[in-house]
């Protein structure tokens, strides 16, 4: 079953509250002052029931101009207008007003209902009716069926009904439920012995009571106390709903219209956006750039500045992309409709839909910032995740994180990079918490760079086996995990551009140099520590003729990777062997005596007691042998 929310729209004084009590009985105007004027200050809701059972949500707002932003709130969620005219006096001011800001907001089905048709004759009702066609011929109404009511006498009510339950059950689509819930807050106010009350229209996904949600864009976390649809007490709500909420731990003081209730971390609090708006061909403004502007989305009502992107001025009729920089933070994500009304005096300018809802900074006619907003415009939501991907080459983006600034479920992300990674546009590094994407021209560019850089530092340094990883990361990837970076490794190794030896990065075709040069070198390094036996040589007098120290000091370090030589402490390096043979000589000596000392090390190997106890602690090192309390004093490990 559909949830269907109808509303109503149309200059003050047509009998827009009338009808809405004539169809269901019951009297939308809550406040003492909107009964004594008659008119609508805020917005009114109740249901009626459908002849099939169905249960419809209806929304009485405002008709009066001083109004319009109470009547821009009670749009969210609308399916199908009820625009009512009344017969006496035909299309007015504030009718036309109405019709732009609905075709602004994107509602596309309605009903024109000529009412008050007990005041005026057949003819003069003939003449209204050709009137109202003549002015919405162009118009989303144009092809709207007209239905005659007399909301005072019940004549034509039931006309009425059924049309409106032909065109909920056919014409009306049914609301998305898988995406996050989503519900603009119209009404916030406390109840005794309840607390904190809110109402709306949830627009998108299911709140369950019990749920924990996040009120945006204060950044409250609120429980979920119950729920009513309708007046009814209800385990859940679902999208299309109108809907009451108690809730627990936020104060209806922090709460206010055009705040948003959805879960935790998934929308991102914002005072920029990025848009495509048209100004209303009706509009005897023109729009230039910088111009303060109340803005108008879902609930909320921010002023702004509006910055032109692609244009000098937008008049009417035209339209043109818009950087927004909004006075307050608002919540919201990309396909949201939106109205701008001039700052003073206050009326509607034009709207068009949010294309962007956490931009950066943009500068005035710049080219890649029209492409990318003209692909946002046209694009599905993969395109714009791959673009917010690809903003992100240098840190990488979480699936978690592109649900946040999406305001998408974690689940329909991944089913878009899962498609953009089919493609060939991403790679994915899944990881224990989240999962990382790549974008696959920051992959190539990350080939380009890394092979440039390592074949630069390979001329610079023959004799050593490559850039160490950790400098790598530092310089090139410092804004990147190291877990993720070992990720990205493991892609470029596979890409072959290039391969990793121990904690050294260089590229595949890549051979440390062993030339003149280092034969000199490391024959030099061998033929000493081999001459010295266990009387080490420090390095730092070793004397390599006129050959630069960095050059030995590499050279060494092949030594020690292809285990040659070994340190035997600071500065003091020996063969290999003769380690190895030492080795064998304590461990003996440990069988026929579990103690060995400094001095006994000495005498074993002849040598001297400068010598003797770096033998001893490298024997520690490698867990041969360990202290007992005493420095000189070993036992077996």
């Amino acid at each position: 079953m559909k949830n269907i929310i109808v509303g109503t729209a149309g200059h003050i004084d047509h009998g827009k509250t009338t009808l809405i009590k004539a169809l269901t009985g019951r009297n939308t105007d809550r406040w003492e002052e909107e009964q004594r004027r008659g008119i609508t200050i805020d917005l009114g809701f109740t249901y009626f029931d459908l002849p099939d059972g169905d249960r419809v949500g209806i929304i009485d707002v405002p008709g009066h101009e001083r109004f319009i932003n109470n009547m821009v709130a009670g749009v969210v969620g609308m399916d199908l207008v009820l625009l009512v005219i009344a017969a006496d006096e035909g299309i007015m001011p504030q009718t036309k007003e109405h019709v732009d800001i609905l075709n602004l907001l994107g509602i596309e089905k309605s009903i024109i209902v000529l009412n008050k048709c007990d005041l005026v004759d057949e003819e003069w009702l003939e003449l209204v009716e050709e009137e109202v066609k003549e002015e919405l011929e162009g118009t989303f109404l144009a092809q709207a069926p007209v239905v005659k009511v007399s909301a005072a006498t019940g004549e034509g009510l039931d006309g009425l009904i059924m049309l409106i339950g032909r065109m909920t059950s056919d014409e009306v689509v049914a609301k998305d439920v898988r995406t996050i819930p989503r519900l603009p807050v119209d009404r916030a106010f406390t109840l005794s012995g309840f607390g904190t009350i809110i109402t709306g229209t949830l627009v998108s996904g299911t709140i369950t009571r019990e749920d924990t949600l996040e009120m945006y864009p204060v950044g409250k976390e609120c429980k979920i106390r119950s729920i009513q649809v309708h007046g009814q007490d209800r385990e859940a709500c679902c999208a299309g709903q109108r809907v009451a909420i108690n809730l627990s731990n936020v104060k209806k003081k922090e709460i206010k219209r055009g705040c948003v209730l959805a879960p935790k971390n998934s929308m991102k609090n914002t005072d920029l956006l990025d848009v495509k708006l048209r100004v209303l061909d009706s509009s005897v403004r023109i729009l230039t750039n910088h111009m303060r502007l109340h803005f108008f989305t879902g609930t909320s009502e921010v002023l702004c500045r509006a910055v032109l992107l692609d244009k000098e001025e937008i008049g009417p009729g035209e339209s043109g992309f818009v950087q927004l920089r909004l006075e307050e933070e608002v919540a919201v994500r990309r396909g949201d409709k939106f109205v701008v009304r001039f700052y003073s005096p206050m009326e509607t300018i034009g709207g068009g839909e949010v294309l962007e809802p956490n931009p950066r900074v943009k500068r005035r006619f710049q080219q890649s910032v029209i492409e990318e907003l003209e692909r946002k415009e046209s694009g599905s939501t993969a395109d714009v995740i791959e673009l917010h991907v690809k903003g992100h080459g240098d840190t990488l983006i979480t699936i978690a994180e592109l649900a946040k600034l999406t305001a998408l479920s974690p689940d329909e992300v991944k089913e878009d990079v899962e498609r953009l990674e089919s493609q060939g546009l991403v790679c994915v590094f899944p990881m224990r918490k989240d999962t990382y994407v790549w974008h696959s021209d920051s992959r190539r560019g990350a080939k380009t760079t890394i092979q440039k850089v390592l074949k630069d530092y390979e001329e610079r340094f023959p004799y050593r086996y490559g850039m160490k990883k950790a400098e790598v990361s530092a310089a090139y990837f410092q804004k990147i995990k190291p877990n993720v970076f070992d990720k990205i490794l493991d892609l470029l190794i596979e890409d072959g551009c290039l391969k990793r030896v121990e904690e050294f990065l260089c590229t595949p075709e890549y051979e440390v140099r062993k030339d003149g040069v280092y034969d000199k070198v490391s024959g030099i390094f061998l033929d000493t520590f081999k001459k010295a036996k266990f009387d080490f040589v420090r390095y730092s007098e070793v004397d390599f003729g006129r050959v630069d120290r960095m050059i030995a000091d590499d050279i060494l370090n092949i030594l020690l990777e292809e285990q040659k030589i070994v340190k035997v402490s600071e500065d003091m390096y020996t063969l290999k062997e003769y380690m190895e043979q030492a080795k064998e000589v304590i461990q003996k000596k440990l069988k026929e005596d579990p103690l060995i000392t400094i001095a006994q090390v000495r005498d074993l190997f002849e040598t001297s007691r400068k010598s003797a106890k770096p033998i001893l602690e490298y024997m520690d090192s490698i867990k041969v042998t360990k202290k007992t309390g005493a420095e000189s004093e070993r036992i077996a490990y």
